[in-house]
């Protein structure tokens, strides 16, 4: 394998590792609708995910004033506790992680979750000892932002045009822009194809088998 590309390679988490979109958008929805908000269509609060939950709600709810956020992100919360086992991974994602742990990358983590929510998904997936560093919303600035593969660049060492980012947003391919960095598109996550694409990433993957195959030949 040509290992001369990338040492540090980052995921994103939710429709990207954790096959968890579709229920992040029912409860961004139940959220709205327990406050007796207008409730976003679905594309709409797919489209969202992978940001902090403050930006999330400003961006899908313009409307609602400031005051509701606090209250907006506790139903959002308790509805997203409640349908905590509804999530899995996606099928090949821990075969893939351990696999390439053992070839030497640096893998980590860069999400729009909080910590909790992620160290919480961490443990329950039993994945919390492959990764060698992670980043949340609640501790760095929102994706596109930079500073989430900046921060995990340093901590590891690892520089920038040697990181790879993996994600299934533009939010995700963005980030890996403004950072200088490369990235890969799944497209079995929260985004369209198209919209991807668009932002160039260096390969798209349709699958966690596809996505495997293209890190095993090619970073």
């Amino acid at each position: 394998m040509n290992k001369a590309l990338f040492d540090l390679i980052v995921f994103d988490w939710d429709g990207t590792l954790m096959d968890s979109t579709a229920v992040i958008g029912k409860c961004i929805q139940a959220a709205a609708r327990d406050l007796g908000l207008a409730v976003p269509p679905q594309r709409a609060a797919l489209s969202v995910i992978g940001l902090d939950l403050r930006r999330a709600i400003q961006t899908i709810l313009p409307d609602v004033l400031p005051e509701h956020h606090a209250k907006l992100t506790d139903r959002y919360h308790y509805h997203m506790l409640a349908q905590d086992q509804e999530s899995s991974l996606f099928e090949g994602v821990r075969e893939m992680l351990l696999d390439l742990s053992q070839q030497g990358y640096f893998l980590a983590v860069a999400t729009g979750m909080g910590r909790v929510g992620l160290n919480r998904a961490l443990n329950q997936t039993g994945l919390l000892s492959l990764f060698d560093a992670s980043r949340c919303a609640d501790e760095t600035f929102s994706k596109p932002h930079p500073a989430m593969l900046q921060e995990l660049g340093r901590e590891l060492g690892q520089p920038l045009q040697r990181t790879l980012m993996v994600g299934d947003t533009t939010h995700d391919l963005q980030m890996a822009i403004n950072a200088g960095a490369a990235s890969i598109a799944v497209t079995y996550g929260a985004h369209p194809e198209a919209a991807l694409r668009a932002l160039q990433p260096i390969h798209v993957a349709a699958n966690v088998a596809d996505l495997h195959a293209w890190l095993n030949t090619h970073a």
